[in-house]
């Protein structure tokens, strides 16, 4: 709102997005909707500008960027927004609350990105959100908009030709300072309902409609005490075919669902911490890592960052059950150590000098651990097929001992006694990879004070050749494999975390690399992972910064 800008952030498919690009706007932004408002196939952008009285429209090129801004003139205080075609031409017009002088505006779109001026219609008192859709059944595209400061609902229906009726006003029972309204149908009798975040009374509304334009009493849903509820949306988000809802919570600072029943009832609510200790202000929902599963996106109130909770198939975004574990356990990997098609896994617990491993039942359940002894203070660990039985196996760092335990699997979930390994002084991570091309998994290892990685090659039935040290010149805190020059041969990174940079040592394909080459990073560099990012079949770097936050 205060930079007065608008942010896009492309998405790469994902789950992860580019930098965002900023557009100017008015004088703080509040709303924004995106359509096609000049029938040329590529999405543009409309928002509203408080302090301007004004909209903006950004017309886009398709390419994810935009034009620079026309601004239209709207009543006092514009907040809500929405696109609809209210005069049967075919072309998207746009309409806004005025919250400043109790008004709704609708601009009729010429269809080339540019809008008649506005014509407005009276609203209840301070008009804040809105939404569009048919309420009486006549193909016709009517308003509702919440007024906060009178605890009221209006509806606009469409007479023709773009005009409105006069509005029909619903007070709530329940209801007070309403602060956003959705549509949909709860109750599965193809006739159009409302939802109301009634902000000052910590509570939802469902107002059920007649499919004339009329609606009937409301029920109520509770949000939590002092939770003042100020943005929802509508979605079916557990894919049950039943109408779900989200809301974000200004007071108490979280995220609510209610699962639908299709019959206006709605399951107990899950709730859900943000991130960060700031009122969230609006959410919205969308696929972004093409796992054909809702994600919800929350922004807030004076700070640059948005959350995004990852969904399951179930609704549930944090369902989670606990399993004890020995004093201080550090990581955790996973694997199918008995062969039954379930995942299970492995943690190492750095007080007891061991490993535990959890078997996995048809359910998402876990056995109760079996413990392995390992070295001392145990930390990473890998799983990986080191005697090419076609059994999991484990590996696993000991920071105190300068050793890494490797543990042959049986392929029931059971493990041989460890077999020690050399590594530099005080290893810290570990990963591995066929760095000499014979098909038997090697070994790296990131030597903290050693200020090297060591190499154990792989003879391929569990045992591994002396070690072979490469200089990094700093403290090595992280470790991982890739092919960095598209040679079929698999190359080394390093985080070097007392000189902020990473270190590149590019493999022979014979178990030797060249010397290493570095690149600046961020301060204090502690972890580095390998991915294709940008999807151009080119691996690429990921490096968390300690020290900076990077």
């Amino acid at each position: 709102m205060d930079g007065n800008t608008v942010s896009i952030l492309l998405g790469y498919g994902n789950g992860s997005f580019a930098n965002r690009v900023e557009y100017s706007t008015g004088a703080y932004p509040d709303r924004v909707v995106v359509a096609d408002f000049n029938n040329d196939t590529c999405l543009d952008i409309a928002v509203t500008n408080y302090f301007d009285n004004t909209i903006s429209v950004l017309l886009g090129y398709g390419d994810g960027s935009f034009a620079m801004q026309k601004t239209y003139s709207t009543g006092n205080r514009p907040i809500g927004l929405a696109v609809s075609d209210f005069n049967n031409g075919t072309k998207l017009d746009i309409v806004v609350s005025n919250a400043g002088n109790n008004t709704i505006g609708i601009l009729v779109g010429y269809g080339n990105g540019s809008f008649a001026s506005q014509k407005t219609y009276s609203a209840g008192t301070y008009p804040l959100s809105l939404a569009v859709n048919d309420f009486n059944n006549d193909t016709r595209p009517d308003i509702v908009v919440t007024n906060r400061k009178d605890h009221t609902v209006s509806v606009l229906l469409r007479h023709d030709r773009g005009v409105m009726k006069n509005e029909i006003t619903f007070t709530l029972s329940a209801g007070a300072h309403l602060a956003c309204v959705a549509v949909s149908d709860f109750n599965k009798d193809n006739l159009l309902d409302i939802a109301v975040a009634n902000y000052g009374s910590s509570n939802l509304g469902i107002i059920l409609g007649y499919g004339n334009g009329m609606f009937g009493n409301e029920l109520i849903l509770s949000t939590g005490l002092q939770s003042h509820p100020y943005s929802i949306i509508i979605n079916d988000f557990n894919k049950d075919d039943q109408v779900d809802i989200s809301v974000v919570n200004h007071g108490t600072k979280n995220l609510n669902t209610f699962l639908g029943r299709g019959n206006r009832m709605f399951e107990s609510q899950a709730n859900y911490s943000t991130s960060f200790n700031v009122a969230p202000l609006a959410l919205g929902a969308g696929d972004f890592n093409s796992d054909e599963r809702l994600e919800i996106v929350v922004a807030y109130e004076d700070i640059d960052n948005l959350d995004i909770f990852f969904m399951y198939d179930v609704g549930d975004f944090s369902h989670r059950t606990t399993y004890s574990t020995s004093l201080w356990p550090s990581y955790v990997a996973f694997g199918d150590f008995n062969n039954d098609t379930r995942l299970d896994f492995v943690v190492t617990t750095e007080y007891y000098n061991n490993v535990a491993v959890y078997l996995g039942y048809a359910n998402g359940s876990f056995a109760n651990p079996t413990t392995y002894l390992v070295g001392r203070s145990s930390s990473r660990v890998v799983v990986g097929d080191f005697n090419n039985d076609d059994r999991s196996d484990i590996v696993v760092l000991n920071f105190s001992d300068d050793t890494v335990s490797v543990l042959l699997g049986y392929g029931n979930g059971s493990f041989a006694i460890q077999k020690i390994f050399s590594a530099g002084y005080n290893p810290c991570h570990l990963a591995i990879g066929d760095f000499n091309q014979d098909s038997r998994l090697d070994i790296v290892v990131a030597n903290y004070d050693y200020y090297s990685v060591t190499i154990l090659l792989g003879y391929g039935n569990g045992s591994f050749a002396s070690k072979i040290n490469y200089s990094t010149g700093s403290r090595s805190f992280s470790v991982a494999v890739g092919d960095f020059n598209n040679d079929t041969r698999q190359d080394i990174v390093v985080a070097n975390f007392n000189n902020n940079s990473i270190s590149v040592l590019l493999g022979y394909g014979n178990g030797s690399f060249t010397r290493e080459v570095k690149y600046s990073t961020g301060t204090a560099p502690v972890w580095v992972a390998v991915y294709d990012i940008n999807n151009d079949s080119r691996l690429d770097i990921v490096v968390t910064n300690r020290d900076d936050n990077t």
